[in-house]
Parts: structure tokens; C-alpha cells; sequence
């Protein structure tokens, strides 16, 4: 969608509405609670946060907007993400570091038929074991959300970077 005039009404009612309001606020918790996992490093959890064939991928938006498959990461389905979490803590040799996400300017695009396609900004500060502190990662997730036994998950995530230049091993989930 490329302005308010191109709104669907669809879009109007998840803004305006308190049904639109709570599921706003839903969505804020997902993300809220998704950031934290990773950033209290319980990362054996962050699987949980996708259905079970959901897709996670990190994509550069160079990439993404010219329509390119090529991923930085491309993970589908629970068993794949919980595959990286495993080789993360036992096979990858990377200097121990921490994130911290801040996320912000959260834009539900669509909702219908029980899928909510949501975008929002984030920004990941990446602290080192000696206490250097970067900005690593910028961009925005872009999400197709559902809702499974009254928990809202993610079907997919496509973590778009504003960079194509990261330096150092991409590890932890972003």
C-alpha cells in the first residue's frame, strides 16, 4: 500500500477499532517478548515464536526489493530454527557477545482471514565480552502473523537489513 488513500478499509478497522487496538497490542507483546527472549539469551525458546512450518530469513533490502532469493539466513519450520539455536551453543566458535533490540514504528498492513501482515523497525546493539558496544543491525521485520489456540505466532519473519555489510558472523537470531 503506498498512501491513506490506498488504505482498504480492512486497514482503517485494525487502526481504529478496539478490536484493531488489542490486536496492536498483541502484536507489541509478540514483538516485546520475541526481543527479550533473544536478548536474556533463551534462545532454545525462540522456535516457539514461529508456527510450526513458519519461516524466518534475513534478507539484505537490496535484495528484497530487487526480488532476489538470496538470504543471508533462510530457516523454515520450527525443527531448522531449533537446528541453529543447537549448533550456536555446541558447533560455532564466535567471540561471546550480547544484543539488545530496540524496535519501534509498528504498522499493521493487512488483516484478513485470520493472517496479519505487520511491519516494524528495529535496531540491534550488539555488546562484546570486553564491553564495545556497536550498532550491528538495522532494518525492519516484516511478518505474516496468525493465531494458534489463542497465541498469536509468527508464520513468517523476513528480517530486512538496511545494510549488506555486516562484520562479524551473524549468530544469534536478530
Amino acid at each position: 500500500m503506498t498512501g491513506d488513500k490506498d488504505m482498504s478499509p480492512l486497514r482503517q478497522v485494525a487502526d481504529s477499532s478496539l478490536e484493531g487496538l488489542r490486536l496492536r497490542a498483541r502484536i507489541e507483546a509478540l514483538q516485546a517478548d520475541y526481543a527479550q527472549c533473544i536478548d536474556s539469551d533463551r534462545l532454545e525458546d525462540w522456535p516457539n515464536f514461529f508456527t510450526e512450518d513458519g519461516l524466518y530469513k534475513v534478507v539484505t533490502r537490496e535484495n528484497h526489493e530487487r526480488g532476489l532469493p538470496v538470504s543471508l539466513i533462510y530457516c523454515t519450520g520450527r525443527g531448522m530454527l531449533a537446528d541453529r539455536i543447537t549448533a550456536l551453543r555446541t558447533a560455532n566458535i564466535y567471540e561471546p557477545h550480547v544484543y539488545c533490540h530496540l524496535g519501534g514504528a509498528l504498522r499493521i498492513t493487512a488483516t484478513a482471514g485470520g493472517v496479519t501482515h505487520a511491519e516494524s523497525n528495529f535496531t540491534v546493539v550488539r555488546t562484546m565480552a570486553s564491553g564495545e558496544m556497536i550498532v550491528f543491525v538495522c532494518g525492519r521485520y516484516l511478518d505474516r502473523i496468525v493465531e494458534r489456540e489463542g497465541t498469536l505466532m509468527l508464520a513468517e519473519r523476513i528480517v530486512m537489513l538496511d545494510s549488506r555489510r555486516i562484520d562479524t558472523l551473524l549468530v544469534i537470531p536478530i
